[in-house]
């Protein structure tokens, strides 16, 4: 049952039952007041789970008022409060997300340090009945999804720029002459051969037949017997100190791995988002500024299409547009740089900066 839109801030006098609630990843804590303050349920446990879910049912129902009546405070905790949410949502109590930042405020101005799961209860409860409550966005559907896929796509570049660089820092002791060869040794072929070869005295174990073999197997047009015979002249002049060959060899066996294969799983993730966005018809004005000639890196690109697709839904989006000075350093500034997305709305998504 879909709840209908609580004003900002919230009056809770319409209401006959307040219920504070602190999510934790096993248990929370719950407790429910009366709007003169009134403590009618002291805050106690109960286990995030199906079962703990009917036990709050059964409480609240016990109440002897209809779920409308009942307001429900919870703080916006990622995945964790996501299936109570939406539990509570079905039987049609009225709910409010809280950013953590309103209830630590609350509780600095009113000096409670103390903080445990059964306080934080209290304290959400009491914000609901002070009047200053701000109810929090929630997302639907199509921005969650968005929300899901570009948390995971800035997770993956994270680990992508990691692993390059822990690669090129273990090359300066395997076989430090490498990028002579390969300037860039992150590039498939060159990840590939030091998945076979990754070291200097490993390398030189090979023939040139052998090498020169593997070369064109990967990329027949760019690489032969030439660099194969390149490589090879390079491992006999190596400064490679030789320490740890074996362990450090592992090392940099797993992580080629683990970049090739981030890499397939981020490919996998953008073509995901590429056909939310098409399935987005809000989005549809957005997509032709992908014909522009943006300056951007790949996570800001995938930023720039979440809140470019959601501004429909948050209306008070501003848009700062930082630009460039024009070349001469005079006159009009060219095409813009940075582009700041910032909610002016009581919604929990965070500030979006946009490289462009």
């Amino acid at each position: 049952m879909a709840q209908s839109r609580l004003p900002s801030p919230l009056d809770p006098s319409p209401f006959s039952y307040v219920v504070g609630i602190d999510i934790g990843s096993q248990h929370c804590s719950r407790c429910v007041l009366r709007p003169d303050k009134r403590v009618v349920h002291k805050a106690s446990l109960f286990a995030n789970t199906a079962a703990g879910f009917q036990l709050l049912q059964n409480q609240l129902a016990g109440l002897g008022v209809p779920a409308s009546q009942i307001l429900i405070g919870m703080e916006a905790t990622s995945r964790y409060g996501d299936a109570l949410f939406h539990f509570l949502q079905q039987q049609g109590y009225q709910l409010c997300l809280l950013h953590p930042a309103q209830t630590h405020q609350f509780a600095q101005r009113r000096g409670l340090r103390a903080k445990t799961d059964k306080l934080d209860a209290v304290t959400i409860a009491h914000v609901l009945l002070s009047g200053e409550a701000r109810v929090g966005y929630v997302p639907d559907e199509l921005i969650s999804s968005y929300r899901e896929l570009v948390r995971l796509h800035t997770q993956l570049t994270d680990e992508i720029a990691r692993y390059k660089n822990q690669i090129h820092a273990l090359l300066q002791v395997l076989f430090p002459e490498f990028s002579q060869v390969f300037a860039d040794p992150c590039r498939p072929t060159a990840l590939a051969v030091l998945q076979c070869y990754p070291s200097a005295a490993a390398l030189s174990r090979v023939s040139v037949e052998e090498l020169t073999a593997l070369l064109q197997r990967l990329a027949p047009r760019n690489y032969g017997r030439q660099t194969a015979q390149t490589l090879l002249e390079l491992t006999g002049a190596s400064v490679s100190p030789g320490l740890a060959p074996r362990a450090r060899s592992t090392s940099m066996r797993i992580l080629c791995d683990q970049l090739t294969h981030t890499r397939v799983n981020l490919a996998q993730v953008e073509a995901e988002l590429e056909q939310l966005q098409e399935q987005d018809s809000g989005s549809a004005g957005y997509r032709s500024l992908e014909t522009r000639r943006w300056r951007c890196c790949e996570p800001n690109w995938a930023m720039w299409l979440v809140s470019s697709a959601s501004t429909r839904r948050w209306p008070r989006l501003a848009w700062i547009w930082r630009s460039e000075p024009a070349a001469n350093g005079k006159g009009r500034p060219s095409e813009p740089l940075v582009a700041v997305g910032c909610c002016g709305g009581s919604c929990i998504w965070p500030p979006c900066v946009l490289s462009t």
